[in-house]
């Protein structure tokens, strides 16, 4: 597996997961549909918050299962624990650095 870096626009919020990218996928809930983002879906394991824990803000809706988290500063959606697997973490494929 690789590991990727990734960031909100400001760079307050950065993360790393451990991946092998072969494919993104496109959610059809009403925010992702919204927010018209790509993610790509890795075990919590995978994924570790390396700066920014205390600029994070959570945004719920609907069943309150999924958790939305995005960059109180620049408002940059960066990941999100998904509602069908609470052990995936979703990442904003557009906030990879490489």
């Amino acid at each position: 597996m690789q590991t990727y870096r990734g960031s909100c626009h400001c760079g307050t919020v950065v993360f790393e997961i451990e991946a092998e990218i072969d494919h993104v996928s496109v959610c059809d809930c009403s925010i992702c549909c919204k927010k018209g983002i790509l993610h790509f879906p890795v075990q919590d394991e995978h994924f570790t918050l390396t700066e920014g824990r205390e600029s994070l803000s959570l945004y719920q809706f609907g069943t309150n299962i999924a958790k939305h988290f995005f960059c109180k500063t620049c408002g940059i959606y960066t990941h999100h624990i998904r509602r069908s697997d609470q052990n995936a973490i979703g990442v904003n494929i557009g906030c990879l650095d490489n």
